[in-house]
């Protein structure tokens, strides 16, 4: 049974990346520093099973990593740990400057230190980045080798981080390998992020907030999606590579928060009979809001046989259900640590 360290597996991506790892020939080990969009209840159902190991800490901690590496022997290093949310970047961008860039420096200097030592072959870094590295897309789009033009604190912090992967493979032979995804959607979710802000708005009778005119177009992907072929990249990715993995489907905010009032209106209709789509207000623009994402995933789909297999509109029906059916989830969220309020203002 392989070792994997998952770095922020206890967050929207990472906890169902590992539930689907899991099922494999795998030991995992999370670490996760339990920050505010992280649950411990996401993963509670697998605290007595053999082959997971959580472990409470922060990426940044050089001693706590050499901990882990000297007792586990990880034979892979995945990392989801990042502070994630444009909007808080706006508001905090020195939080992500200190867990996306320096945190994201110490795991991947410690990591190579390790990999000098065991000598390996086997060993892979995957860093997993977002298509907002390429900043706004006016026309086609990005492959991996385009220009990174990032044009928020978050997608700066990422790019970083995206550079001292790539910096560490030229220049030490590391073998690292990066993953970008365009936007994810799913369960587990954390209610800052636009899908289940506007479910959960739309369930409580608020308004469903619309950045700008709404027109801001994004490559939506489901999470089960992003985790599969991300598991092809842990498996069978070359080091020094880049793979970029996003949805097939190209879609404005306004006509994905439609959408779902629509799917609503349809499952969960509301006590006064009015359609959710009253409930939408148009509100002051995300300052520095990029226009437009889209990714060519062409290379993994040649290289791995990979592709998205749940389309928008079922992957929409099953993020509502799995709302729906798991108040227990996120209800303690709406209650105690997120309530739905605007961030972001450039205040």
């Amino acid at each position: 049974m392989k070792n994997v360290l998952i770095c922020g597996g206890t967050g929207f991506i990472g906890s169902n990346f590992i539930r689907s790892l899991i099922k494999n020939n795998y030991k995992i080990i999370n670490l996760d520093l339990l920050t505010y969009a992280a649950s411990p209840i996401t993963l509670s159902d697998f605290t007595k099973k053999k082959n997971y190991t959580f472990i409470k800490g922060d990426i940044g901690d050089k001693k706590k990593l050499k901990l882990i590496f000297k007792k586990y022997k990880p034979v892979s290093v995945i990392n989801f740990a990042a502070e994630t949310h444009v909007d808080r970047s706006i508001d905090s961008p020195s939080e992500f400057i200190n867990t996306n860039i320096l945190g994201f420096f110490n795991l991947i200097n410690y990591s190579a230190e390790y990999w000098r030592k065991i000598k390996k072959k086997e060993f892979k870094f995957v860093q997993v980045s977002t298509d907002e590295v390429y900043g706004s897309v006016e026309k086609g789009s990005s492959i991996e080798s385009s220009n990174i033009i990032p044009n928020s604190p978050y997608a700066a912090s990422k790019s970083s981080a995206d550079h001292l992967a790539f910096s560490f493979y030229k220049t030490y032979n590391f073998p690292a390998i990066i993953a970008r995804s365009s936007n994810n959607y799913g369960p587990y979710q954390f209610p800052e992020k636009l899908i289940p802000l506007i479910i959960l708005n739309a369930l409580e009778n608020k308004n469903l907030p619309i950045y700008g005119n709404g027109k801001h177009i994004r490559n939506w992907i489901h999470v089960e999606d992003n985790v599969e072929a991300l598991k092809k990249i842990l498996i069978k990715g070359k080091i020094g590579n880049i793979y970029n993995v996003g949805g097939d489907k190209e879609i404005s905010n306004i006509v994905l928060v439609k959408k779902i009032c629509q799917i609503l209106d349809k499952i969960k209709p509301r006590e006064n009979n009015k359609k959710y789509e009253s409930l939408i207000k148009f509100v002051i623009d995300r300052p520095g809001h990029d226009k437009r994402y889209s990714l060519n995933s062409n290379k993994i789909k040649k290289n791995f046989k990979w592709k998205p297999k749940i389309d928008i509109n079922t992957g929409l029906k099953l993020t509502i259900n799995w709302y729906l059916n798991n108040k227990n989830w996120w209800e303690p969220i709406r209650k105690y640590k997120y309530k739905g309020e605007r961030l972001g203002k450039n205040k």
